[in-house]
Order: C-alpha cells, then sequence, then structure tokens
C-alpha cells in the first residue's frame, strides 16, 4: 500500500488546520482592567464630576484596587465641560491608553462629541450620568450603556408630581444644551391638565438669574420647576429665596438640582422643596448600606446621585469582567456580560432595556432635617415603577 500523500494534498490539509488554528484562538485573560475616567473637574460643573471619581474610586478600593478580579487602573482627565476638550481627551484615552472602558461624562454635549472616537474604537462607554436621548433613539449603539438614567426621566416623574398636586400654572427654567431640551421635554410630557406659563433656556454657564426671576415675578406662576445642576442651582435658588418668590411659588427640579452638593451649599432655604430621583441615601437595600456608609466613612460627606452612579458604573464594570474571566479581547462575550448587569445596584431594581437604557423605578423626595439636624433629601414614595424611557422604540440596535 502506498502511504506517500502528495504534497498538494499535504499543503492544502496544512492551509485548512492553520486557517481552523486562527478561527479558534480562544481569547486570553488580561493582566490588568484599564478605565478612562473622563468627567468634568473644573469650573461651575466640577462637584458633579467629582461625585462621579470618588464614588467610581470607591468601588474600586473597596474590591481591593480591582474591579472583577482584575487590577484596575483608573486614568482620571478633566474634560472642562467643553465639547471639544471631551472628544480630544476620549480619542487620547481609547488609542493612546488602550483603555477597556470609558466613564464619567456628565455633560450630554460632551458625550455626543466624546462618543464619536470611543465607539469608532469599539470601547464600552459605561455612562454614570449623561443619558442623551440621541442615544436612547435613533442613534443607539452597542458600545453605549447607561448606568444612569435618560436625561428625560427624572423630569417625567417630576412632571406627574406636579400635575398630581393640582398646580395649574407652571414656569421651566433650564440651561440651553441637549440635556436641558431633554429636561423640560420629559417634565411636559407628564405635566397634564395645567399651564406651562413660561419656559426659558439660560447659557450653560450662567449664574446670575436677575432676568429670570423678573420673568417669573411677571409670570406668577404657582409653581417653579428648574433643571440647573451643580453651581448652576446654588446661584439660581439663592437667587430665588432672596428675592422672596418662595412665598408665593413652590419649586420643584429632578434629583440633581436638589442634590446633597446643592444643599450643602444653600442650605435651609432649600427645606420643603420636592424633587424625584431613582436614588437616594435612604433607600433600604443592603447595596446602598453598605454604599452610603463607606462613602461617609471615605469623604466625610453624604453621596450624591452622581457618586452613587460612579459607584454603580464600577460595579457594572466589575461584572463584566466578572463574568467574561478577564477576557476583555471578546467583545460579544463583555457585550452580553455588560446587558445582563449582574450586579446588585445602590437603587435597587435596575435591568437594561433594548436600547441598554435602564428601566428603574423613580422616587418622591423632600428636602428636610433628619433625626441628626442635616437638611437632606427624604424619600417619601415612588413615582413610577419600572420607567422605562420614551425613546427606546426607535432604537434599532446595530450588530457589534
Amino acid at each position: 500500500m502506498n502511504h506517500t500523500v502528495p504534497f498538494a494534498l499535504m499543503r492544502r490539509a496544512f492551509s485548512a488546520a492553520a486557517i481552523s488554528a486562527v478561527l479558534t484562538v480562544p481569547a486570553f485573560a488580561a493582566d490588568n482592567v484599564k478605565i478612562g475616567l473622563l468627567s468634568t473637574l473644573s469650573g461651575p460643573g466640577a462637584g458633579l464630576g467629582i461625585d462621579i471619581r470618588d464614588g467610581f474610586q470607591l468601588a474600586v478600593k473597596l474590591n481591593g484596587g480591582k474591579l472583577g478580579g482584575l487590577p484596575a487602573e483608573v486614568i482620571v482627565a478633566d474634560d472642562q465641560a467643553s465639547p471639544d476638550v471631551g472628544r480630544q481627551t476620549a480619542d487620547r484615552l481609547v488609542k493612546r491608553d488602550k483603555v477597556d472602558f470609558m466613564t464619567g461624562i456628565v455633560f450630554s454635549n460632551v458625550m455626543l462629541a466624546a462618543g464619536a472616537p470611543t465607539f469608532a474604537a469599539k470601547t464600552f462607554y459605561i455612562s454614570a450620568n449623561a443619558g442623551p436621548s440621541q442615544y436612547a433613539g435613533e442613534q443607539c449603539n452597542p458600545y453605549f450603556f447607561a448606568a444612569s438614567w435618560q436625561n428625560d426621566n427624572q423630569h417625567e416623574a417630576v412632571g406627574k408630581t406636579v400635575a398630581d398636586k393640582g398646580f395649574k400654572r407652571v414656569a421651566l427654567i433650564a440651561p440651553n444644551y441637549p440635556a436641558g431640551k431633554d429636561a423640560l421635554a420629559g417634565f411636559k410630557r407628564f405635566y397634564t391638565g395645567g399651564e406651562i406659563v413660561s419656559e426659558s433656556y439660560t447659557p450653560l454657564n450662567l449664574l446670575d438669574y436677575g432676568a429670570e426671576l423678573s420673568k417669573l415675578r411677571a409670570a406668577k406662576p404657582d409653581a417653579v420647576y428648574i433643571f440647573l445642576p451643580g453651581g448652576l442651582g446654588i446661584n439660581f435658588i439663592k437667587q430665588f429665596v432672596g428675592a422672596g418668590l418662595s412665598k408665593d411659588m413652590t419649586l420643584f427640579g429632578p434629583g440633581f438640582s436638589a442634590d446633597e452638593d446643592v444643599i450643602r451649599a444653600v442650605g435651609n432655604p432649600m427645606l420643603g422643596m420636592f424633587n424625584a430621583s431613582q436614588w437616594a441615601h435612604d433607600l433600604d437595600n443592603a447595596a446602598n448600606k453598605k454604599f452610603v456608609a463607606a462613602f461617609e466613612k471615605e469623604y466625610g460627606r453624604l453621596p450624591t446621585i452622581y457618586a452613587s452612579q460612579g459607584y454603580d458604573a464600577a460595579q457594572l464594570v466589575a461584572a463584566a469582567v466578572r463574568d467574561t474571566k478577564g477576557k476583555l479581547d471578546d467583545k460579544a462575550a463583555v457585550h452580553k456580560a455588560l446587558k445582563a448587569a449582574k450586579f446588585d445596584s445602590v437603587r435597587g431594581s435596575f435591568k437594561f432595556n433594548s436600547n441598554q437604557f435602564p428601566i428603574q423605578d423613580y422616587y418622591l423626595r423632600v428636602i428636610t432635617q433628619d433625626s441628626k439636624g442635616r437638611v437632606t433629601n427624604r424619600t417619601i414614595g415612588t413615582v413610577f415603577k419600572n420607567h422605562a424611557d420614551a425613546y427606546a422604540a426607535q432604537c434599532k440596535m446595530p450588530a457589534l
């Protein structure tokens, strides 16, 4: 019997085996996980970015410097609340530093600018704040996950609350940028049975609200709804109360316009202000109790919504690293693990919708004095259960 194999046949067999070997090379576990934490760390919005950073880094510390079992390297950068700086820095983080995940952006205009280089590099972005309607709807992207909310959601909860409480004449104020437009659209979506007597969009860096206060005096609303995060809200509320308007107009806001950073700066004038959020420091679940106690011990202050979202973003990354056994080059596996969201959120119930934005509960809070004499938020009810955003049906999620 002739056992000689023709050379051409051997070559074809070898080539087929080589191709098969290439196609079946397994993904190897990474030595560490690198996160680009790009946030607003200077200017009027700095407090928001600092809280996101502190919440994220607290999660890393509580996990022994690791996320999902891998040593975590967090590269922190300041976007200066500038879309141009955000885009350039995101490009550097994904190309030069080759981060595995991006997170941290506060403002939606910066997020929309930084998204392009991030997605082009096939790097997963885990949002710890910005949730623009574009990414929830027609521009949804498999590399974008919102560990926070969609921009409209907190405002929808307050719109329903203001309507339920019977306020008939409402004035609206928000900054003139994408999240400001989303905010007031969300409020109006659920505010029914009353009249919007004025709607103002102010510059994102405005700190003197004299013109807006004059407009309120003339319009005479019975309720005022503001979306003015960070230093914007601090200045407005001080000026609103100082002008005596709080005697005749009830002030409402989303959670982040009535959060602990604003309360610390304004104090007693905020007592009685209603707001809505997907999170509160007094939510009764084990993950939240651990987070709040650890944050107070580490930083000496109550955490804000921003800090809670930074913490949850880190826990989501940790879950994805853990569930892929560190094989971060396997994008499909990482995507599947992120979508599963197998972590204990500080907000309680949490899952992703088809557009990779959360389905979650929203709570009504009021600013009051607690048993320690602190001016702070207290949860008084649930506005929405398992609430999804209004744009998910517009999302035709592309393949990876």
